[in-house]
């Protein structure tokens, strides 16, 4: 679930289509102002009680939320939601990051160049209505490129996020920072069937991604009727995530 994603385009593989449409659940609120003046087609006034008006749907993330409603029970359910995110095979010798009340600290020290860990709503776009939503929990392991390169960019705004709470004081450190592009090679894995990207959503389908810089989605046939290719925005416009479907989850089931 990595970038600014804006929920605009749908991947139009079946068998992966919620690992792109499940990053948007925009909130849609609908008002009906009496001041605008409602008519039959003779011109005749309509009585506004005759009037199906759309239910309001308030968005209830708008601002952060206490800090304990984004940390997981334990050290130990969290480093097992972040192996969840790959294969046993790679997630058992990686580095596992945990969250706590400054930022990520190493729980486990890796052996294979993997960094696994757990991220939460503030890694998707800024404008985003679930920005703020604590339930969100993303596991998602990362190569040794993407790591140095993508991984990165996701620490540093946790640590904006956990010492401002104010998503206007998030932005100020965000226009001050530049986004690094992606080392060639930056991959990561998001096979988990734990996770939770969005409210009445769940999990994704298991894919993985591919970060790169300055390659259009055409290039890969992403996001066109049928191809098993997805693409959406990193986090600046010249990085695209390609999305490519897993055959199985992490734990070997079928999906």
């Amino acid at each position: 679930m990595i970038g600014t994603v804006d929920g605009s385009k749908i991947w139009n593989s079946s068998a992966a289509a919620r690992i792109i449409a499940v990053c948007a659940t925009p909130f849609v609120i609908v008002a009906i102002s009496s001041a605008n003046a409602q008519v039959h087609a003779d011109h005749s006034p309509v009585q506004v009680s005759t009037i199906a008006r759309a239910p309001v749907s308030i968005n209830p993330y708008v601002s952060m939320f206490p800090l304990e409603a984004y940390l997981e029970k334990s050290e130990l359910s969290e480093i097992a939601l972040a192996r969840s995110a790959a294969p046993a095979s790679i997630s058992g010798n990686a580095e596992v990051l945990v969250l706590d009340a400054t930022g990520h600290h190493r729980a486990l020290t890796g052996k294979n160049g993997w960094t696994c860990l757990v991220q939460r709503s503030w890694n998707d776009a800024y404008e985003k209505p679930d920005f703020w939503n604590p339930s969100i929990r993303v596991p998602i392991c990362f190569n040794m490129a993407a790591a140095r390169s993508i991984l990165p960019v996701y620490l540093e705004r946790t640590k904006w996020v956990l010492a401002k709470r104010s998503l206007a004081d998030v932005l100020v450190e965000a226009r001050a920072h530049p986004v690094p592009d992606p080392e060639p090679g930056s991959f990561a894995m998001m096979m988990s069937k734990q996770g939770y990207l969005a409210d009445g959503i769940g999990p994704a389908y298991p894919h993985v991604m591919v970060y790169m810089s300055n390659v259009p989605e055409a290039a890969w046939g992403a996001n066109l009727l049928a191809s098993p290719v997805g693409a959406t925005p990193g986090y600046k416009p010249s990085i695209t995530v390609f999305y490519l479907p897993a055959k199985k989850w992490s734990d070997g089931t079928d999906p």
